[in-house]
């Protein structure tokens, strides 16, 4: 290998994306923020406070990223307690999602490997840890929602009896932090698309038939939510936004909502989208907020190396 391709090579990083169940207190979303950026670089934060959620994305070596999501479940456990966590996002913990992205494909079992380290930490924390994805130890797990279903009170119920065991940790959920889902993955796009109605089951409708599991585009998860004020939120992510980019969706997604006599009026992106997904992108909806020099991975991670 040239010099310059080993140099090259040298200078790549992973990205981990952990999502807190916390959207509403600044201060616990600044606590937690400075716990990841103690070991990692910071290139974005979301938080919600509908959704009660927030989301950071991190880029470091596989050491520095393990490290700093092992500290954020850490001071989780001190500021989060699920006991009366009352948000719209599906959850199971104070940490509820940690995944390890790698960008390139010669990138990917580095991600596993800080991907096993990161659930090993955690689960030392005595904070029972759940393998999702490509690290599943069976096709059942391989989604969020066989975990997230029937909420933090299904899951401990469900451990209890027995029904489901974890990957590493205790056999039943933190008292205060509840349990955490890990695992490796490429990219995902998270994007919410704001509906001009009100009526939740309109966009329940739209999410119905958007998602994949549902006969819609391939990859998608999608949920119908609630909003505060005059619209409803798709909520949707997309796990290969280079065969399905976001045009894509919003134009299914209006297609979806004209037939019960609603439009798209704008859309949110959360954290970072690699740039395929941002390929074709019509005018409208307009996505809120949107920067390519702090929202599209190409860009960010160009200034973070």
């Amino acid at each position: 290998m040239a010099a310059g391709a080993e140099a090259s090579r040298t200078t790549r990083v992973l990205l981990s994306v952990p999502n807190f169940s916390e959207g509403r207190s600044e201060r616990v979303v600044d606590a937690l923020e400075a716990s990841v950026a103690s070991s990692a670089r910071v290139l974005n934060c979301h938080f919600d406070s509908q959704h009660h959620r927030c989301v950071f994305t991190l880029a470091g070596d596989g050491d520095q990223l393990t490290a700093a999501t092992v500290a954020g479940a850490r001071h989780a456990i001190e500021l989060i307690d699920m006991r009366v966590h009352q948000g719209l996002h599906p959850h199971i913990g104070a940490l509820d999602v940690c995944p390890m992205v790698w960008v390139h494909e010669s990138d990917h079992d580095a991600a596993a490997s800080a991907a096993q380290a990161a659930a090993e930490g955690i689960a030392a924390l005595g904070i029972p840890v759940f393998l999702y994805g490509e690290l599943a130890s069976d096709e059942d797990r391989r989604e969020r929602a066989f975990f997230r279903h029937g909420g933090p009170a299904e899951l401990a119920r469900r451990m209890a009896s027995g029904e489901l065991r974890p990957d590493l940790g205790p056999d039943q959920p933190h008292p205060s932090a509840g349990a955490t889902l890990v695992t490796a993955r490429r990219p995902l796009v998270a994007f919410n698309v704001e509906l001009d109605t009100p009526n939740p089951e309109i966009a329940r409708a739209v999410a119905a038939e958007l998602r994949e599991a549902g006969g819609g585009l391939p990859g998608v998860r999608a949920l119908g939510l609630p909003r505060e004020g005059e619209r409803a939120q798709v909520s949707t992510n997309v796990h290969d936004a280079e065969q399905v980019p976001l045009a894509r969706v919003v134009e299914e997604v209006r297609r979806l909502a004209a037939e019960h006599g609603a439009r798209p009026i704008e859309a949110e992106l959360v954290g970072l989208a690699p740039a395929a997904a941002l390929s074709g992108y019509p005018d409208d909806p307009p996505i809120r907020d949107f920067d390519p020099d702090q929202h599209v991975i190409e860009r960010v991670l160009g200034e973070a190396v």
